[in-house]
């Protein structure tokens, strides 16, 4: 009985971290993967060395950029890159030296005209 309720207790437990991971696999609507952070929702898109942060209100419509500051640091292999982003238009945008391989880990920090900061990581497509 106590196994059971040791059990149970871990899943609810589990199960705000699980409903996090799931968000993680929404797509864009440009077709790059999606996180929420700082209060917005933010797309990346990568082609080739341009790596671009779409930024969408709760209703998927696309914010200006104006105000937000942030920097994408790409990781693949033993190298590590920082790009510093520039707003352009609705979208925080770098270019990396090099094109970005598939599968890299991209961590973006993000600050919003508000002062609200935070992180996200995506794996690039």
């Amino acid at each position: 009985m106590l196994k059971s309720l040791i059990v149970a207790l871990g899943l609810v437990a589990a199960g705000p971290a699980l409903a996090q991971h799931a968000h993680g696999a929404q797509k864009g609507p440009n077709g790059g993967p999606m996180e929420d952070v700082a209060g917005v929702h933010v797309e990346m898109v990568v082609a080739r060395e341009a790596v671009t942060f779409n930024l969408l209100d709760e209703a998927g419509k696309p914010l200006g950029a104006a105000g937000f500051t942030g920097s994408a640091m790409v990781a693949a292999g033993t190298e590590r890159k920082t790009l510093p982003l520039a707003a352009a238009g609705e979208a925080l945008a770098g270019k990396a030296a090099a094109p970005v391989p598939k599968g890299a880990a991209v961590t973006l920090l993000i600050k919003t005209p508000g002062g609200k900061s935070g992180q996200a990581k995506f794996t690039a497509p």
